[in-house]
């Protein structure tokens, strides 16, 4: 996987996270749906994760990391946490998480990871940076 292409949708976004009034931030449809301050919470706690799968597998095969999403955004309160924090803390830890993939020799890549709650199932390295974009784009097209 490139690393730029996951910087420019990090500076992309940045961008465009500007152009959001401050009241859209915190706008939830209803009680079970997430604000977009808590997707973006969400995604820090999901970069948090993925620095720890990304660095660990290099040297751990097979490590089990995994999170609860509901309860991370839940016990973070991230409703409460100021907008410009929120996103200065998803850029920080999304450009570290640039750094790392850039760091990553090739022959690491096929290298595995537990990332399931139940019954085992490993994942590669890079399957695991791919899955990553593609989630972390998910996300951001509900912003």
């Amino acid at each position: 996987m490139n690393y730029q292409i996951l910087k420019n949708i990090i500076d992309k976004e940045l961008q465009r996270f500007q152009n959001i009034p401050e009241e859209e931030w915190s706008q939830k449809e209803s009680s079970e749906k997430w604000s977009k301050k808590e997707i973006i919470g969400h995604l820090c706690d999901s970069a948090f994760t993925n620095i720890r799968r990304f660095v660990v597998t290099q040297y751990k095969e097979n490590e089990n990391i995994v999170y609860d999403q509901n309860a991370w955004v839940k016990a973070q309160n991230y409703q409460n946490v100021p907008t410009n924090d929120l996103i200065d803390l998803w850029k920080l830890l999304n450009y570290q998480l640039v750094h790392v993939v850039e760091n990553i020799p090739d022959e690491a890549l096929q290298r595995t990871c537990d990332t399931t709650k139940t019954e085992t199932r490993v994942f590669t390295l890079e399957f695991l940076i791919n899955d990553y974009v593609d989630h972390l784009q998910h996300h951001l097209k509900a912003i």
